[in-house]
């Protein structure tokens, strides 16, 4: 299966209006900007849905805040769908996210680390079915980024690794309850598989390139925001935690890792901006800006 690197037609539209009137680097944070909220779009439109119906919602209403929530988001998903803003291919990567997501929260909720103190029909073991969509909404956002941007990884460390990393992250999770927990050995791995690595990516009319670990601690933080507005809201809450708290910074790395875990998912499908060796740039005055990037040969490719 092959995901699509082309934008959509309503994409190439918004494109065609906004992008004359973008110049110079200012232009290009301004479509930078633009790019990124585009891609978290599925999240955004979820948190917006979080906030909204803690603010109106009724336990007296014959439909639980919780079955709203899954209702709103298979609406949510399938408009996605039907205007192309998802191609189906890209929504079978997402489904994974969704399947391990909730996977992961059916045994933490058990575990005691967190729970959903609100009531629904809707549910397995205790768990929404819309929590394996805040999982999915990452999993939209990395396809979308990918996309938008015509990301492509240099120096990317060999596939195979990258997948053990991963799987060791994911297990990781579950075995910390039982075994000892291998988090800060998993983190300080991720810069020694993942440091030499750059994304290079378009956000206007240049090329530029940041390093792949900042740009996971860049979207961490994202993630972390949106973990708080779920707390905040009373939407879940962690063992000992009430309403109103912000989430444990040592969760932080957690989240961290999981988009390790969850842009390897992605890789297994998306493999075509995976390079092994560098892309080399002609220099200028910032170093990590360029108007033009020389592409590889095929034999750099992962």
């Amino acid at each position: 299966m092959r995901l699509s690197t082309r934008n959509t037609g309503l994409e190439h539209r918004l494109a065609a209006r906004i992008r004359p009137r973008l110049h110079g680097f200012g232009g290009d944070f301004i479509a930078f900007t633009l790019k990124q909220a585009w891609a978290s779009l599925f999240g955004a439109a979820l948190l917006a849905a979080i906030i909204l119906s803690r603010l109106v919602w009724d336990a007296d209403w014959p439909l639980a805040r919780y079955d709203a929530l899954v209702l709103y988001a298979l609406g949510l998903q399938a408009l996605f769908l039907l205007t192309g803003l998802e191609s189906l291919s890209e929504a079978r990567v997402i489904l994974l996210f969704h399947l391990t997501g909730t996977a992961m929260e059916i045994f933490k909720v058990a575990a005691g680390s967190w729970a959903y103190p609100g009531d629904g029909v809707l549910q397995i073991a205790g768990v929404p079915l819309f929590s394996g969509f805040m999982y999915a909404a990452i999993g939209s956002y990395m396809v979308r980024v990918i996309r938008l941007f015509r990301m492509t990884f240099a120096r990317y460390p060999p596939f195979a690794a990258t997948v053990v990393l991963a799987v060791a992250i994911y297990v990781n999770f579950f075995s910390h309850h039982f075994l000892p927990d291998l988090r800060w050995p998993l983190v300080a791995a991720t810069p020694l598989m993942f440091g030499p690595t750059r994304i290079h990516f378009s956000a206007g009319q240049r090329r530029y390139w940041m390093p792949l670990p900042l740009a996971a601690l860049l979207t961490a933080a994202f993630v972390f925001l949106a973990e708080n507005i779920g707390t905040i809201t009373g939407t879940w809450l962690y063992a000992g935690q009430t309403v109103g708290q912000v989430v444990p910074w040592g969760k932080f790395s957690s989240w961290y890792l999981l988009l390790y875990v969850a842009f390897v998912t992605v890789t297994l499908v998306v493999r075509g901006p995976l390079r092994r060796g560098a892309l080399y740039l002609p220099s200028n005055r910032a170093g990590r800006f360029s108007t033009k990037a020389a592409m590889p040969s095929r034999k750099s490719r992962v």
